[in-house]
Parts: structure tokens; C-alpha cells; sequence
């Protein structure tokens, strides 16, 4: 019996599956992929030349709301559930659906989904969006190129554009951004650790990535995405902890799988965090994770002139994914704004135009912030034209990226950095080698 499947996704982990498990396999007619929380990436066709000969005509990509008619129309038996950093309850609430209209629901583990590599892997997960992972890999690489090794970085994959054309990217300068026309969400991961020297690999098939990436390094660096777990199988599981979200390290999917896997537990944010929380969430690392070494580090401001936020109105531009699927009401923009004295958050919604709109009727649990939405070009525009109406004072940009390299800002602005740091001893560092030392001998 050939069983008929519906992957549920949102452009990255559900091509991974279909590639590590349903691609060439006659036990398996996979009728469509369903597209959820990333705008503007249904109605495509995941294409022929990466679906396989069993496709010929590629693969039919939905919005997820059509999930229950597709279901009945093919009548599915197996819907897999395939992206990350959903409450547990939502996830059972799609399982509802799914097993309503008659179908299996599953979500795939890691044994199945995590490919064997050649060289060491060192990765870095989280269990929630915007727990502070970008700023751990670009230290990781730091600390593992300071030993003398080559590394490359591999990125849990953001294709939203051709798909044709992202089976596998590779980033080693600024051009290779405007080749491949890269979105605000692709150029904040990029950007940083090109600009450190790393190149970057990403795309679609991430076996064909991991060939390519083998080839060029001593040592790969998976960069997670959302709080997903690796696509690679990590030699050395780093696993990043939010105490500003206690609790959530229990609640959300796949965060808590990457919590249960860690090696090295770090609690980030703890120069903001309460310390009842911090011990919160060292607690649930203790209890679930007993093999895991845990250290704290901070979420470390760099600001230029920061004497120029204070008495000011501020209009606070943060992390986009870190305010919709990570669930934050503010980031690093607003502990900014708060230490260094402006006197008001501008709220921007009265502002907001078309897709920005939209974004704060989606998540209206974001308070005066704006989050740097930019998943095309007219939403990049969206954004522009949201912040200079926005009647403010300064724009303090929050974001991995030089945003104002990319729109035109008619208000003065200042751009707000933040990189890893240790509190307090064990120091990364000293855990990274020691752990090193025992791969490579």
C-alpha cells in the first residue's frame, strides 16, 4: 500500500524531511507541502529537479489553511508535522485537525532527520526563537578559529525565494547577498559572520550543502534556525536558554528535544534577567538535561554615542522573528532605550502600512516596538515607509543588520549591536576545547 502524505512547513525543515525521508521512495506519494508563519511562501511548487523522478511535475505548495480540504479531497493518510517553535498546544490542536479529517499525524525525530557527517560538527540550537544563537555562533567560530581550525557555518535553511535557485548558496562576501537577492530575515544570520570572515552555506538540500561545506573545512558550525534541532548530527550540541522566558524550555516544540540533547546548556540574558528565573530554568536543565554542563552568559549592548538616546522619543526597530515566532514584546532596542534615558517608546502602530500592519494584527502581543519585517521587497518598503512616518524623535535600530543600509531613514538613527559574553565561570571557551581536544586528537 502506497500512503499517501501532506507535509506541513514553513520553507526549511519540511523540505529537509521530504528530502531525508520521501524522496525516491515508493512507499510514499507525497500530495503537497502546507506553508505557515513566513509570508509570501505558499502557492509555489517545491520543483522536479529537487523533488525527484517519482514528481515530475515538482510539488504543490499551500497555505496551511487549506490543510483539512486537501486532507479529505486526495483522502491523505499521514500528515507530518514539520516546523519549529509552536506551544504545545497549538501543536496538538493541528493534530486535532489532522486526526479529524481521518489522517495520521507524526512529527519525524532526529534519528531519521540528522545527517551523518565526516567532520566535526559543533551546533548551535536554542528551545526559542531569539534566545541569542547568532551572536553564540559567531563566538564559537571565533574561539574555534583562534585553535587553528577551519570552519565553515551552515544555516538552517530560509529559502523564500526560487527554490530552483537555492539548492545550495554559499556566502563569502557582501556580492554574494545582492546575487542571491537575500531578505532582511537571510541578510541578519548572513551578514554578521561574513563580515567576520566565515563563509556561510545554506539553501534546500542540505546533503548536497553538507558535500560542499565537508570540502572546505575542518569544522562546520550548524547555526540553528527557530528552535529547531540540527539537520547535521552534532559531535558537540550547544543549546541556547531564555530566563526573560522561563518555563518555555518545557512548553514549546522541538525546544524542549533540543534541551534534552544539549551538551553545553547555556542561559543567556542573565545581565537582564531575574535571578528567581535564571534559577528557574537552570533548575529544568538540571532536572531534564542531567548530562548537560551549564554556563550564563550576557546579551552584551555595543552602542555608538549612546549619550544621544537620552530625553528622546524613540522609535525602537527590533528582530523580526524574534518578536513573531519567538513571542517577545521587546528585545535588545528597548533595554537600550531604558538604560540610556529616552523618555518615550513611540508606539508604531498608528503608523503602520499594508503588510506591517498586518503583522502587528497577527501577533498583537508586541508592545511599542517595530519588528524588522523584510521577507521581499515590497515589505522591505512597507517597513520604510512605516518608520518614517512614525513620529519620533530617533530610530534606534536593533538588529543584526545595518538596516539603514537598506532603507532610507528621514529620522536620525543610531544601530544597536550585541555579541556574546561570558558571566561568570565555566567560560565557553574552556568548555569548547576541552571538548574539542577529544575530537580531534
Amino acid at each position: 500500500m502506497v500512503e499517501k502524505v501532506i507535509i506541513m512547513g514553513a520553507a526549511g525543515r519540511d523540505f529537509h524531511n521530504f528530502l531525508c525521508c520521501f524522496k525516491d521512495n515508493p512507499r510514499y506519494k507525497v500530495l503537497a507541502f502546507t506553508a505557515a508563519q513566513i509570508p509570501h511562501i505558499a502557492e509555489r511548487i517545491f520543483p522536479s529537479e529537487l523533488a525527484g523522478s517519482l514528481y515530475p511535475d515538482g510539488i504543490q505548495i499551500y497555505p496551511e489553511e487549506q490543510l483539512s480540504p486537501l486532507i479529505r479531497q486526495h483522502q491523505a493518510d499521514l500528515v507530518v508535522f514539520s516546523y519549529s517553535d509552536m506551544p504545545y498546544t497549538e501543536v496538538m490542536h493541528k493534530a486535532a485537525i489532522v486526526t479529524a479529517e481521518g489522517a495520521n499525524f507524526i512529527l519525524l525525530g532526529p534519528r531519521q532527520t540528522m545527517l551523518p557527517c565526516q567532520k566535526p560538527v559543533i551546533a548551535v540550537c536554542g528551545v526559542r526563537t531569539g534566545c541569542g544563537k547568532s551572536q553564540t555562533s559567531r563566538k564559537v567560530c571565533e574561539i574555534v578559529t583562534n585553535q587553528g581550525h577551519n570552519v565553515v557555518v551552515v544555516r538552517h535553511p530560509m529559502p523564500y525565494g526560487d527554490l530552483k535557485s537555492q539548492v545550495v548558496q554559499r556566502f563569502a562576501t557582501v556580492d554574494d547577498f545582492k546575487t542571491c537577492s537575500c531578505t532582511i530575515e537571510e541578510l541578519e544570520e548572513y551578514e554578521p559572520l561574513v563580515e567576520q570572515g566565515i563563509v556561510v552555506y545554506a539553501g534546500v538540500d542540505y546533503q548536497r550543502i553538507l558535500q560542499e561545506a565537508e570540502a572546505e573545512a575542518d569544522i562546520i558550525i550548524w547555526d540553528g534556525g527557530n528552535n529547531d534541532t540540527p539537520f547535521f548530527q552534532p559531535d558537540i550540541h550547544i543549546v541556547l536558554f531564555d530566563p526573560l522566558r522561563p518555563g518555555h524550555e518545557l512548553l514549546y516544540h522541538p525546544g524542549e528535544t533540543n534541551m534534552r540533547m544539549a551538551d553545553i546548556a547555556i542561559i543567556n540574558k542573565v545581565d537582564s534577567a531575574k535571578s528567581e528565573d535564571v534559577e528557574e530554568v537552570r533548575n529544568n536543565i538540571r532536572h531534564h538535561a542531567p548530562g548537560a554542563e551549564i554556563l550564563l552568559a550576557e546579551s552584551h549592548l555595543l552602542i555608538n554615542d549612546p549619550g544621544r538616546i537620552k530625553g528622546k522619543r524613540v522609535l525602537v526597530v527590533e528582530d523580526g522573528p524574534t518578536l513573531t515566532h519567538g513571542g517577545m514584546a521587546f528585545g535588545a532596542g528597548v533595554i537600550a532605550a531604558r538604560e540610556n534615558g529616552a523618555t518615550e517608546l513611540v508606539d508604531p502602530r498608528p503608523y503602520a502600512v499594508r503588510s506591517i500592519q498586518e503583522t502587528f494584527q497577527l501577533y498583537p502581543h508586541m508592545g511599542h516596538v517595530l519588528p524588522a519585517m523584510g521577507y521581499g521587497r515590497e515589505q522591505i518598503h512597507d517597513l520604510e515607509q512605516t518608520i518614517n512616518q512614525t513620529d519620533c524623535d530617533l530610530v534606534l535600530f536593533a538588529t543584526p543588520i545595518h538596516l539603514a543600509r537598506l532603507i532610507q531613514v528621514s529620522h536620525p538613527s543610531i544601530r544597536i549591536r550585541y555579541e556574546y559574553r561570558d558571566s561568570g565561570a565555566p567560560v565557553l571557551k574552556e568548555l569548547l576545547v576541552k571538548r574539542l581536544a577529544k575530537l580531534i586528537r
